[in-house]
């Protein structure tokens, strides 16, 4: 029988983290792992669960432009979309007793895995969006939903995202595991990501700052007046998800599963963004629609635009179309040799990022700019973790949602200099590279793709 292994997702840890996240910790062998270009969610997942890089693959970013269909598409959920063999039709080739269960990392619907659950809200007619997930089988998503809530949507993404969503994720595990004994455990947990986007990496000199201020006599100082300067994000959030962490890693110990910590990427300071296409409309390339007041970006119709996905961008233009190499000022060139990237893959400078935006005038911006929107912006947008509007206004808005009235969540502020956070590059200091702990690598550098066969050698299926 082959060894039961679960995978559990931290995203955004780094070995610079590791010192305050001691259920972690204790997993020992830490490995440094060197993400993918570009180091986000799906490329990186892509990679780690195929041993492919992201040519083979294809998983170009968190989303990317359909050709076909002429529109930018981001964070899609079709399993069919992660080309090569996963990790878990490998293993069962090789032990056809194999089961896996897939819980909430990417591409998680209409998959190969036994049993799956992953984000799906409801979209209603009347425009209201009701949290929800998808599970496979169907009726496991019935008791989930009855045994721990509604899966709390808003608390994974958005300025009210914070660590009850990991916690369902958690919970929800525990209980497919109890239910369905998988061979294979793929889980991911969120929530460090969210706080390190928004406030930064913490720093050292931080630490010992807030000491000097507070504690003038460091002799005196407690430990629980020293732990209380860890009470705030993002420490605080390294602290909440290491508790998750330790409780799921608790739960796989006492069912004899061999427990591995993985992340995707680290976080740098973020200290400035570039408004790509901005640049490309001022340059003529651009095209803009107006509808109704409000500019909207016509990707199909313009001889060069951007999709911004955190510190890379895709740049795709229409066939005989170059792009003046000032445009790309503070940007560094990549390649990425598949049909879905960009003919020009930026990579933003040290510390600076890609916003989305496009409109020149605040006041031609589209509707949906101050939403978090995550399917019709152009790119990501980690503004969407900040609110303009106190929480008592947002929940009065989903209040009024929820009675059927129709409410533009317009609750988002559009200043970039707030996001002090970001990824994607692949070159970060050791510090700020991602981690893997307990899978006997100790003191190694592995590529993200060397995942694949770390999960089969664990069990006892190399």
């Amino acid at each position: 029988m082959p060894q039961k292994v679960a995978i559990l997702n931290v995203v955004g840890l780094s070995g610079s983290l590791l010192q305050h996240a001691p259920n972690i910790s204790a997993l020992g062998e830490q490995a440094t792992l060197t993400p993918v270009l570009p180091a986000v969610t799906c490329s990186v997942q892509s990679s780690m669960l195929t041993g492919q890089p992201v040519s083979s693959h294809g998983v170009v970013g968190n989303g990317w432009f359909n050709h076909e269909q002429q529109e930018v598409q981001f964070w899609k959920q079709s399993n069919q979309l992660v080309h090569g063999e996963k990790v878990w039709e490998t293993a069962k080739q090789r032990d056809p007793s194999v089961t896996c269960l897939n819980s909430f990392w990417w591409y998680n619907m209409y998959s190969s895995v036994d049993y799956s659950i992953t984000p799906r809200p409801q979209y209603k007619a009347d425009g209201r969006k009701v949290p929800d997930c998808y599970t496979h089988p169907a009726s496991l998503r019935d008791e989930l939903q009855n045994k721990l809530g509604q899966f709390p949507l808003f608390k994974f993404w958005g300025p009210m995202a914070d660590i009850e969503s990991t916690r369902w994720i958690a919970d929800a595990t525990m209980h497919s595991v109890e239910q369905y004994d998988p061979t294979l455990t793929l889980v991911y947990l969120p929530h460090l990501d969210y706080g390190l986007q928004k406030f930064g990496p913490p720093k050292l000199e931080s630490i010992i700052n807030a000491v000097d201020e507070n504690y003038p006599d460091k002799m005196a100082i407690t430990a629980h007046q020293f732990e209380s300067l860890y009470d705030s994000p993002p420490l605080k959030d390294v602290i909440e998800v290491d508790q998750v962490a330790g409780g799921l890693i608790e739960f796989f110990n006492k069912r004899d599963t061999k427990v591995i910590v993985v992340s995707e990427y680290g976080i740098e300071e973020a200290t400035g963004h570039i408004d790509i296409n901005r640049r490309l409309r001022k340059a003529g390339l651009l095209t803009i629609r107006n509808e109704g007041g409000h500019e909207l970006l016509d990707a199909g119709a313009s001889d060069a635009f951007a999709v911004a996905d955190h510190q890379v961008a895709h740049v795709y233009c229409k066939p005989g179309v170059t792009v003046d190499e000032s445009v790309f000022e503070g940007c560094e060139a990549a390649s990425i040799n598949h049909e879905r990237a960009g003919r020009y893959v930026l990579v933003a400078n040290q510390g600076k990022w890609f916003t989305h935006d496009y409109w020149l005038d605040e006041a031609n911006k589209p509707d949906f700019a101050n939403c978090v929107d995550i399917h019709r912006k152009p790119g990501y947008d980690p503004r969407e973790l900040f609110s303009q509007a106190s929480m008592p206004a947002i929940a009065w808005k989903l209040a009024k949602k929820k009675m059927g009235f129709r409410q533009l969540m317009d609750v988002i502020p559009l200043d970039p200099s707030l996001v002090k956070g970001t990824h994607g590059r692949v070159d970060n200091p050791p510090e700020l590279q991602p981690v893997m702990l307990g899978a006997g690598r100790a003191g190694q550098t592995l590529p993200c793709t060397a995942v694949r066969d770390v999960i089969l050698e664990a069990m006892g299926l190399g």
